[in-house]
């Protein structure tokens, strides 16, 4: 995972250890690292500011008496990284569960996302993880739309063992997650996970609907799934989304699969919104708690 960013960042790394840390040693490796990270699906600004941090900590800085400055120099790169990431806030979904519960209360849980993000797995992801921590849940299937939508969210559930609260093909989606949520709290069950249509981002019907099911619905939190493959195209996705409809935090997808990893740097800055979790992989437990020490750190291992 982010493989062409994190052997970048490593010769990054090795090139200003090499040099000195005045302001003309540092620039025009500064220039080249920030055209690395726009190579890596990073937005022009989010690379511009990670290079203004960096430079900041290292301007001027006496050099080590002993050994080199690569550790220096990876510090302050991991520092700089953690600075961008670390401002977007922080949502606890585990915890938000256990306020709810404790409260009599269902916790409900909107995810949008276009079609083709893995928003219906990483739904069961999260119901899987609510599992794992005690927590009962409830699916709803809001896609009325695309073919094979219900039934492969009704697959999910049948081999998590958890109900699919689903009406026909074509109908209200705002009512299928009102249903949910009313028989959640009938039967006593924790969280309810509402699936949601994907089709374009540019789809103005679309936005109206998901506008009427957060209306109707009113979510306790509203989730966006954004497939970190497709790079600067997610932070443009989640821009339009979180402009049209609103959201609350993002799940990134196919991460394992994610050679540049630009979008994973990209998406809280511009948005404002933290990344809580990532995609790593196709099982059910292949949801990875995201913060900016984590993948601060796995750009930068060895």
């Amino acid at each position: 995972m982010f493989d062409k960013l994190r052997q970048g960042l490593k010769g990054i790394v090795e090139r200003i250890s090499s040099a000195g840390l005045t302001e003309k040693d540092l620039d025009p490796v500064l220039w080249d690292l920030q055209l690395h990270l726009i190579g890596s699906d990073v937005s022009v600004e989010v690379a511009e500011r990670i290079c203004s941090e960096l430079k900041g900590r290292l301007l001027g800085r006496d050099a080590p008496r002993f050994g080199g400055k690569s550790r220096q120099v990876r510090d302050a790169l991991k520092e700089s990284i953690e600075a961008v990431l670390g401002g977007q806030g922080a949502v606890d979904l585990l915890g938000m569960a256990a306020d709810h519960k404790g409260r009599g209360e269902p916790l409900s849980v909107m995810f949008v996302g276009i079609n083709g993000t893995g928003k219906t797995t990483t739904i069961a992801k999260v119901a899987r993880l609510l599992m794992d921590h005690g927590f009962s849940v409830v699916l709803a299937s809001g896609d009325t739309y695309r073919a094979g939508a219900i039934e492969q969210l009704e697959e999910h559930g049948r081999r998590l063992g958890v109900r699919v609260i689903r009406h026909k093909y074509g109908s209200d989606s705002a009512a299928v997650g009102f249903d949910a949520v009313q028989h959640a709290r009938a039967q006593g069950i924790d969280v309810v996970l509402i699936d949601t249509a994907g089709r374009m981002q540019t789809n103005r019907n679309l936005m109206d609907e998901l506008q009427k099911v957060k209306r109707v619905v009113r979510p306790s939190l509203t989730l966006m799934i954004l497939d970190s493959l497709i790079g600067n195209d997610a932070t443009e996705q989640a821009l339009t989304f979180n402009q049209a409809v609103g959201f609350d935090a993002a799940i990134l997808t196919k991460v394992d699969a994610d050679a540049k990893g630009g979008s994973s740097l990209s998406v809280s800055y511009i948005t404002g919104k933290p990344v809580i979790y990532v995609g790593v992989g196709q099982g059910y437990g292949d949801l990875q708690p995201f913060d900016a020490s984590w993948f601060a750190e796995k750009l930068l291992s060895e």
